[in-house]
């Protein structure tokens, strides 16, 4: 963050796709998440207490203007414009002060639901730390395919959070020495979820790259919903954990979850310079690999089972 204001202050920074503002959203709500880390680190906080931070790091971001305004009709090729809805609060010097609800409240679910996602999926060592790498990859790469809209500091932000994470894999790979903990897991959905709002077209490629890791914690909510359990409980029954069950090492889970996340995001690369609606499309691909994925578990434990019987 600190490199990227001085490219600010110096005019080295090529392109107008992020404002100073939204910058600065990032930076305090990055801060947040890492007092709320450093906090449960000590004090081992209860969820209702942990999730204040993530909380306070949204408000930031969309005070300072970061906000998702439209998102695609999945049924057509239309859009949806949620900044149509706002409630007007004042005028000063000229400037219409006021909220976009629906932009808002969507955006706050869309930020929540990566933070926690990469929150859960903080389970193997160095899992996190190179899903978070891929996204900035397909984020840098989508963003210099722009035609004569090429956002370059969107581009250079990306390398930037790609950087600071491969730095982090060196040590944090099996067998890791440090670890991301709740501020660090939290803050690579944030730092994700924060620069595909900015860059515009890139929600629609950090939800492919997300979409196996945010349907596990869609469905823990669910499942913990139907065991009447806290929704923040911890327990040994999240995807990366169903692959150790199933035989993989932590090393063969982690790299068969980068190769997912590495497939799902060139679909989505490719997938939108096609004129075929993308969301609808990429729905249909991760539930069919959902199933693909259950049945070969399924039929896996099966195997384990009978072996174990006839033992």
């Amino acid at each position: 963050m600190v490199v990227f204001l001085y490219s600010f202050f110096t005019n080295d920074l090529v392109g107008d796709t992020i404002l100073f503002k939204n910058l600065l959203g990032i930076l305090i709500g990055s801060l947040f998440l890492a007092i709320g880390g450093f906090l449960d680190d000590k004090y081992n906080l209860k969820p209702r207490w942990q999730i204040i931070w993530p909380i306070l790091a949204i408000l930031s971001v969309i005070v300072l203007g970061v906000g998702i305004d439209v998102i695609t009709n999945p049924v057509s090729d239309g859009v949806f414009h949620l900044d149509k809805y706002t409630i007007k609060l004042f005028w000063h010097d000229g400037i219409l002060y006021k909220i976009t609800l629906l932009a808002d409240i969507f955006t706050m679910v869309w930020l929540i639901a990566m933070m926690y996602t990469t929150k859960l999926l903080d389970g193997l060592d160095g899992l996190v730390s190179g899903v978070t790498i891929i996204g900035s990859i397909f984020i840098f790469l989508t963003a210099l395919n722009k035609g004569d809209l090429i956002q370059y500091d969107v581009a250079l932000l990306a390398m930037m959070l790609l950087g600071v994470f491969a730095g982090f894999l060196v040590f944090n790979f099996n067998p890791a020495t440090i670890f991301l903990g709740e501020g660090g897991s939290t803050m690579a959905g944030f730092l994700l979820g924060s620069l595909s709002i900015i860059s515009g077209s890139k929600v629609g490629i950090t939800l492919m790259l997300l979409s196996i890791p945010l349907l596990d914690f869609i469905w823990t909510i669910i499942r913990r919903a139907m065991e009447k359990r806290k929704i923040f409980s911890a327990d040994k029954k999240h995807l990366h954990h169903r692959l150790l069950a199933a035989g993989f090492t932590v090393k063969k889970a982690v790299f068969f979850l980068y190769f997912i996340a590495i497939v799902f995001g060139i679909i989505a690369y490719y997938l939108q310079d096609i004129g075929l609606n993308f969301l609808t499309i990429a729905s249909v691909v991760v539930v069919a690999f959902m199933l693909i994925l259950a049945y070969i578990y399924t039929k896996k434990r099966r195997r384990d089972r009978l072996l174990t019987q006839s033992n």
